[in-house]
Order: C-alpha cells, then sequence, then structure tokens
C-alpha cells in the first residue's frame, strides 16, 4: 500500500490542524493504521493508531486527549484531528500501516510508511 500524508501547516499554540492520509495500490482496508512524529534532532515516535476492525485506538500519553485517530475504509483514508497545540508538538508527521496489531507502536517493525508533513506549533 502506498501512503500520502497531508494537512501540515503552521498554526498557534492552542489551535487545530487535520492531517490526512490517503492510502493506494493496496488493500486498505486489511491494515491497521498509525501516525508518527520526528522532531527536530529526536527519534521517530509513536503518536496514534487504529485498529482495522475494532478502530480501537491507542495514543502517546501526551497527546491523550487532544488528538485523535480515525479511518475511512471507504475512501481509504486515514486522519489525525489535533487540537490544543502546543509548541512541543512541533514536528513531522508520519503516517503509517502495518498488518500486525501487536508492532502497531513500534517504528522499527512498520511495514508501510507515508511521506511526512510538517506541523510547527508556535508559542
Amino acid at each position: 500500500v502506498q501512503l500520502q500524508a497531508s494537512g501540515g501547516g503552521l498554526v498557534q499554540a492552542g489551535g487545530s490542524l487535520r492531517l490526512s492520509c490517503a492510502a493506494s495500490a493496496g488493500s486498505f482496508t486489511t491494515y491497521h493504521v498509525a501516525w508518527f512524529r520526528q522532531a527536530p534532532g529526536k527519534d521517530r515516535e509513536f503518536v496514534a493508531a487504529s485498529h482495522l476492525t475494532t478502530r480501537t485506538p491507542i495514543y502517546e500519553d501526551s497527546v491523550k486527549g487532544r488528538f485523535t485517530i480515525s479511518r475511512d475504509n471507504a475512501k481509504e483514508m486515514m486522519y489525525l484531528q489535533m487540537n490544543n497545540l502546543k509548541p512541543e508538538d512541533t514536528a513531522v508527521y508520519y503516517c503509517a500501516a502495518d498488518s500486525r496489531w501487536v508492532d502497531i507502536a513500534t517504528m522499527e517493525r512498520i511495514a508501510y510508511w507515508g511521506q511526512g508533513t510538517q506541523v510547527t506549533v508556535s508559542s
């Protein structure tokens, strides 16, 4: 499956952004999906994931209550709604997909990546 992320931009602290990720060339409905991010000088880290059938979401602690992951299988799209953004959320955000739920939060185990989209939160 091929993934393409979009929707990043510059926003003030407290603002919102919605990231989108379009899937193609594969069976999107057979994959769990996730978002990761990489801040300057830091490793890529897990942000959120959604189970392919139960839609059960999991989140990294710092984004709980502020970010919401969702997917639309009919449109082969996934989303990350980000509210109450903070300067520490500044990073390049990547969408990802994998067939194994147990590994969905582990960067090294992810099979498919989209290109990143930059999110910058000003204070």
